[in-house]
């Protein structure tokens, strides 16, 4: 039997790339540490990780100051919506084939 897993994104493929694109689709922004509390990451994997995805041009980043201190938010762009989408599809039918 031949799996449909050509639609997969191999930007994806990382369940911490999953695990930040999973919990934008649900929150407009999310800063960095709250990212990094979600996902129980360090700060240099999760930073490698994003830095990732911004390459893709999925993510989007926000730099601001809450009082004195620099806080970074992040969000899924346009293009990380629709490929974040298709890849779930392309699971979900992975998933119904194996029945």
């Amino acid at each position: 039997m031949k799996l449909p897993i050509n639609g997969l994104h191999k930007a994806f493929e990382s369940r911490i790339r999953l695990g930040i694109m999973s919990a934008l689709a649900v929150n407009d922004r999310l800063d960095f540490n709250t990212l990094k509390e979600y996902l129980e990451v360090t700060d240099g994997n999760l930073a490698s990780h994003l830095k990732a995805l911004e390459k893709e041009e999925f993510i989007g980043v926000e730099k601001s100051f809450v009082g004195r201190k620099p806080n970074t938010r992040y969000f899924m762009t346009k293009d990380g919506r629709i490929a974040f989408e298709d890849h779930l599809k392309v699971l979900e039918k992975l998933i119904k084939s194996q029945k």
